[in-house]
């Protein structure tokens, strides 16, 4: 992970965006840091990002697998083929 002053990504920031498709960018103000900057190669990246940062979407998931444990659902290796 990468550490760039604002004042650098400011001046170029197409250049970091490109930078941020490959590795996350903490950009930093008077040295310390102030915000991430994070690139999407693809739509699927930012379909993906956007899914692991979803409240309802995450709540659904620790929902099945709380109903996993209970045994209240079906395993999709136990589905029909």
């Amino acid at each position: 992970m990468k550490q760039i002053a604002l004042s650098d990504v400011k001046d170029d920031l197409s250049k970091y965006l490109h930078l941020a498709e490959h590795e996350q960018i903490i950009i930093t103000r008077h040295g310390k840091p102030a915000g991430i900057l994070i690139g999407f190669g693809s739509e699927d990246d930012w379909f993906e990002y956007r899914l692991e940062h979803d409240a309802r979407f995450l709540q659904r998931i620790a929902s099945a697998r709380r109903s996993l444990r209970e045994d209240r659902g079906v395993k999709l290796e136990d589905g029909e083929r």
